[in-house]
């Protein structure tokens, strides 16, 4: 399944700060353990900064969902950033989104937040609780208030703003510091002198309890634990706690009793006091129990069998369940994580590995490759090829003069490979307009990113993670890097063809688009350069009559194509000049034709080279060039058997994959059509007209997985 982590990360990437700011956050080494253990559970996992792009980046790992598909869910852990109610703001947004998540609704976070609304209920459900008063000044009459108090933010947790008052001056001063600090009313409750307790509960129906943990007050009954104790220096916890039987029972039934009560999902933490004649008091529930390392929620889980893994899986499968299904995993059904699978292992790598991936990345995108620039290409292909060498990949390089080298590289002793790799080092923009990486949370930028050197970046870190896993020496793979895709690869085409012979699969590094699509079909390329100059300069009308032809020869062209039909003329780079007084008349035009049948495009070359009339050919004389660069990539029925594959794959991995066309021809067109042939395995992105082309951040991970994954099952399963 598909599981985004949502927390909170930086607090000021807001349109403004306004009301109470929230002081409450994960530590990031927290957040990092709870993707391992999601990791481990065998989901794809994505950790997202809940502010202000949190919808953004939500609809980017996880898209609207097809018919068939499965849905992701978000593991809530995002306190909030600031306003009243900062729990359920997350919850609010993933409600209209309609996005399941872990934990309690919009409503039962905003009654357990509250600790004065959560009093409330609790005495209307006759849930003991200490008594209590609310004032929002301190020159309010406190004549009613008990002592010793205790006395906290209306709206807070983690003991913010905790602490105990034995009179009235002091209780004025406690309840001025709040407000002006917390920018909300006091709360004020009848202090319980004696011991204190937590419940932590699990699940929906049926709800369950771990053992009652006791927080050792080192039999202070006059203690308590404050935010230090919390954050810092955390007391020593008891657990199961030294209580009778009908003891812990009373309080495990009162703790359920207000879960209920507030209207709470999938897990809590309920904070007790016990006086010193046994009576038990509810202070109040935290519907985000914490999952840091000192808090008493996962060590008291520990005590019945939930390690940190099985904890947070089970948290997400208890909300997934009452999403799904109306079926409850039993209660003592803890998942066995000591046989780690395949694509686990290689998640957890490839995540640990995710710097030195985008670091590499940032090298190749800072290289410029225009297809010109023999130096700036063969420059990158240095540096592919001092990854791969130790990765056990000999080379071998087909010099080119024009334009960089192409370069093979293959960890196979013979002349044939189960799967072929097939990327280019080339783009199309000169150094004037070359864009070099830059990056945001969520994207990376750059030329040539999303193009091709993303995919080279997949290719090295799928190969890394599977020489992790040992299996890279069980797979014959060969890998070409042409160096003129720009140029319809005019120098690339015989060797792709040769080479593409001796694999079973070949399988293409270009991006993919914003959908998830994988290239299962593209189309061919022709391009003609067409002139037209006027021969008879003796008549000034004959300038009107070549102007005029010009313009409707390339109309007539355009007029051919057929978009149902996968055919379309498309006219560029067009100059036309005439002068009357001086009678003259010269046109230029540029055709590139994309087809997807070679028979339509025989018969579109006639056409094409026929269009001068007859009448016209002593006066105007015309000059067309060119035809047929790269074939058209058909979806055969190899093509379709390999794409389900890898949909099957992309399935278990919960990646969401989409089939495609692609108007735009490359060299993976060369390749014989017998071929099981499939392009598009890139990370995912776009290259928008005049703007910055780039990738998701995500989907490096994503894409590395999958074809790391699919050159695995190729060989072993197929």
């Amino acid at each position: 399944m598909k599981v985004a982590i949502v927390y909170n990360r930086n607090m000021s990437n807001v349109i403004n700060k306004f009301g109470m700011q929230n002081k409450e956050i994960y530590n990031p080494a927290t957040i990092k353990k709870v993707s391992k253990a999601l990791e481990d559970g065998g989901h794809n996992v994505e950790a997202i900064d809940g502010d202000m792009h949190v919808i953004e980046r939500i609809e980017n790992f996880m898209p609207r969902i097809l018919e068939g598909e499965r849905m992701g869910i978000v593991f809530n852990m995002a306190y909030g950033i600031q306003g009243e109610s900062r729990y359920t703001h997350i919850p609010s947004m993933l409600e209209m989104l309609g996005i399941p998540y872990v934990g309690s609704s919009p409503s039962g976070h905003a009654l357990a937040l509250d600790k004065v609304i959560t009093k409330i209920i609790l005495q209307k459900h006759n849930v003991p609780t200490p008594n209590f008063w609310v004032f929002s000044d301190p020159f309010d009459d406190l004549e009613a208030v008990q002592y010793p108090a205790i006395i906290k933010p209306k709206m807070e947790a983690v003991s913010y703003g905790l602490s105990i008052v034995h009179n009235s001056d002091q209780l004025k001063e406690a309840i001025d510091n709040i407000i002006k600090e917390f920018n909300q009313p006091a709360l004020v409750e009848q202090f319980i002198r004696g011991r204190e307790f937590a419940i932590g509960l699990l699940g929906n129906n049926p709800i369950e309890s771990f053992p009652v943990l006791e927080i050792d007050l080192e039999n202070n009954p006059d203690a308590i634990q404050t935010l230090e104790n919390k954050s810092s220096n955390p007391r020593q916890k008891i657990c199961p706690a030294d209580l009778p039987d009908e003891k812990s029972k009373e309080m495990t039934q009162l703790s359920v009793k207000a879960f209920k009560a507030l209207q709470l999902r999938d897990f809590a933490r309920v904070d007790i006091r016990m006086d010193e004649n046994g009576n038990i008091f509810i202070l109040e529930i935290n519907s985000m129990a914490s999952l840091g390392g000192t808090s008493s929620y996962p060590y008291a889980a520990s005590k019945v069998g939930y390690d940190f893994k099985a904890l947070v899986n089970k948290i997400l499968d208890v909300a997934a369940l009452r999403y799904f299904t109306s079926t409850e995993f039993p209660a003592d059904e803890i998942q066995n994580y000591r046989k780690v699978p395949l694509n686990v292992r290689i998640r957890g790598f490839v995540r640990n590995r995710q710097s030195n991936i985008e670091n590499l990345l940032k090298q190749m995108v800072n290289i410029n490759t225009y297809v010109r620039n023999v130096e700036g290409v063969n420059s990158l292909a240095g540096l592919v090829k001092n990854h791969l060498s130790t990765l056990g990949f000999h080379h071998q390089v087909f010099s080119q003069v024009e334009v960089g080298n192409i370069h093979f590289f293959t960890n196979s002793d013979n002349e044939e490979y189960d799967i072929l790799l097939l990327g280019n080092l080339d783009n199309a923009n000169k150094l004037s307009d070359h864009e070099y990486f830059t990056e945001s949370e969520q994207k990376l930028y750059g030329t040539g990113i999303w193009e091709n050197k993303g995919g080279l970046i997949v290719m090295i870190a799928a190969l890394q993670s599977l020489r992790f896993v040992k299996h890279i020496k069980k797979i014959k793979i060969g890998i070409l890097l042409t160096s003129d895709d720009n140029l319809q690869g005019k120098f690339a085409k015989n060797v792709v063809k040769r080479i593409s012979s001796s694999a079973k699969y070949v399988l293409g590094l270009h991006g993919a688009f914003l959908n998830g699509g994988l290239v299962t079909s593209r189309s061919g390329a022709a391009v003609y350069h067409c002139q037209m100059n006027l021969m008879k300069t003796d008549n000034a009308a004959y300038v009107a009559v070549a102007s005029s032809l010009f313009s409707k020869l390339i109309s007539n062209w355009s007029d051919f194509s057929d978009a149902e039909n996968g055919l379309v003329i498309s006219p560029h780079n067009l100059q036309l000049e005439s002068n009357i007084t001086e009678p003259y008349a010269h046109g230029s035009v540029r055709l590139s034709v994309r087809f997807n049948d070679s028979e339509q495009m025989k018969l579109i070359d006639t056409k094409i080279k026929k269009v001068i009339p007859k009448k016209y050919k002593n006066v105007i004389y015309f000059q067309i060039e060119g035809g047929e660069r790269r074939p058209s990539m058909i979806r055969s029925e190899k093509v379709e058997f390999l794409w389900k594959i890898i949909r099957n794959i992309a399935n278990k991995l919960d990646i969401n994959l989409r089939e495609e066309h692609r108007w735009s021809s490359a060299d993976i067109c060369f390749v014989d059509q017998s071929k099981y042939t499939i392009d598009g395995m890139g990370p995912i992105g776009s290259k928008p007209s005049n703007k910055s082309e780039y990738i998701l951040r995500h989907s490096l991970l994503e894409r590395t997985l999958l074809l790391a994954m699919s050159l695995y099952n190729l060989v072993e399963k197929h």
